[in-house]
């Protein structure tokens, strides 16, 4: 079945249309010229501000204009993540989505439903016709996935609504309120370089198969972390035998949980070895088993490589790998079910005498969050990182329990479905926070269709919540209270 079948028609086709368009994260140029070509195709008042949001504003249908204006918020880019065996350029090719049962998914790559439904759902409430509402604006970010350069470059007095509806979650049926904020390490080593010893043998060693997904959403579900399982590798078996490290490559998007890598190591005992991974590989699916099915530890031979890190340098490098906090570090005592602190060591790239780190740590408290970053930084310290750079900081959105929309919402979501929705926060970075602190006035909310596995080539949309996400925006729309 063509995606373009699915109900509400509008969104799924506007859906299709943005999966044709490239649009990884701070290469969103053509998505933006698309968003600037639709709204001035309606004649619709249109601006692409410096850093490339594009706002659109469409006036109050007759009888509307006393109502709040809403302002409906999403992010054009995407997370461009695939598996090994797929043949796919994120910069040129199309996202090839399909019907699987109830859900949307893609062949061997991410879906962009994160934010691509939101946009497309934003899209489709201003090309209706049929839909009562207050002033619209419709705010398109960029780069959302790999900085919030969009949101971080918003200037204020661009906007003129009161209410921000953030259509950038992924539960539906569940109200978001708050987010956690985030800031990325990067730790740097330059190391020496010596030439293998005579008689080692070269093999390159990987993961594969391992899950991935949402650093902040699925951070919690216990999946293996591709930079941590090759690093506890290579530290363990140093204790066998003589190791020589020469490439180690993990991960290539700061909010992805990293589900492959490999590493180009040199071994004096080959036959130990390979006892060693096979050894490895059941332990790994011992520990994992139950949620990395697919998880595979292999290694190959290759040819021996000109130059390894140096021993002592390796060792430093190692160490401190395998001793970063990685995963959950605290839950919230205000909202058990919610993680307040993680982590996520999402890139490792050795190569020619450097080595580069990083992660992205996320919290809800923003004392929490800088506490950890000092431990990132005392541990590297320690072991020698030649930079440590902390960069991209974001803040929380704090909850706010008495929001008028919020309570508009609940209204309308037990009047169309017959219960209340949860509401939320939610150990992610939403843009809210950041948009809140340029905007102050503005009561904020976050809503979504169930997406399950985003940021990894298993991502996938739920069809009838997504139904029931785009009648319960068109409802709030309604719905919305009069001004002041």
């Amino acid at each position: 079945m063509d995606i373009r079948e699915l109900e509400p028609k509008k969104l799924w086709q506007f859906f299709y249309e943005l999966t044709q368009i490239p649009r990884p994260s701070k290469k969103e140029r053509k998505a933006v010229e698309y968003v600037r070509k639709f709204a001035e195709d309606r004649g619709l008042e249109v601006i692409v501000d410096e850093v490339g949001n594009v706002i659109v504003r469409k006036p109050a249908t007759p009888g509307m204009e006393n109502k709040k204006g809403i302002i409906l918020q999403a992010h054009l880019d995407m997370v461009p993540q695939k598996n090994s065996d797929i043949e796919h350029d994120f910069e040129k090719d199309p996202i090839q989505a399909y019907v699987d049962g109830e859900w949307v998914t893609a062949r061997g790559t991410t879906l962009g439903a994160d934010d691509g439904i939101g946009v497309a759902a934003a899209l489709a409430v201003l090309d209706s016709n049929d839909i009562k509402h207050g002033p619209i604006e419709a705010l398109f970010t960029i780069d959302e996935e790999t900085g919030m350069t969009g949101a971080f470059n918003l200037k204020p007095g661009l906007l003129k609504g009161d209410i921000l509806i953030n259509v950038d979650s992924e539960d539906e049926g569940e109200l978001y309120i708050g987010c956690a904020g985030g800031i990325d390490a990067t730790m740097i080593f330059n190391y020496k370089e010596v030439v293998p010893a005579n008689g080692n043998v070269a093999y390159k060693v990987e993961i594969k198969g391992l899950k991935g997904g949402h650093s902040g959403i699925d951070i919690n579900l216990g999946r293996g972390n591709a930079n941590i399982v090759l690093a506890r590798f290579i530290y363990s078996l140093s204790k066998e035998m003589n190791v020589g490290l020469s490439e180690f490559y993990a991960g290539n998007m700061r909010n992805a949980i990293p589900r492959e890598g490999y590493a180009v190591i040199t071994v004096d005992n080959s036959s130990l070895f390979e006892e060693k991974v096979k050894e490895f590989e059941l332990i790994l699916k011992n520990e994992y088993g139950k949620v990395e099915p697919e998880l595979e530890f292999f290694a190959t031979k290759s040819g021996l490589p000109d130059k390894i890190m140096a021993a002592d340098d390796k060792k430093r490098i190692i160490n401190a790998i395998v001793a970063t906090p990685n995963g959950v570090i605290r839950m919230s005592n205000d909202m058990p079910d919610l993680v307040e602190t993680s982590t996520n060591l999402a890139i490792v790239n050795i190569k020619n005498g450097k080595a580069e780190i990083m992660a992205l740590m996320r919290s809800s408290v923003d004392s929490a969050k800088k506490a950890l970053a000092d431990v990132f930084e005392a541990l590297y310290t320690l072991a020698g990182a030649d930079k440590i750079e902390f960069a991209g900081e974001y803040p929380g959105w704090k909850p706010n329990p008495d929001s008028p929309i919020l309570r508009i919402m609940k209204e309308q979501y037990k009047s169309l479905f017959g219960k209340i929705p949860e509401v939320k926060a939610i150990h992610a970075g939403l843009e809210c926070g950041l948009l809140g602190g340029i905007y102050p006035n503005w009561d904020m909310i976050s809503i979504g269709p169930t997406i399950r596995y985003p940021h990894s080539p298993d991502e996938k949309v739920n069809i009838p919540s997504v139904k029931k996400f785009w009648d319960f925006l068109v409802h709030t729309l309604e719905n919305v209270e009069d001004k002041n």
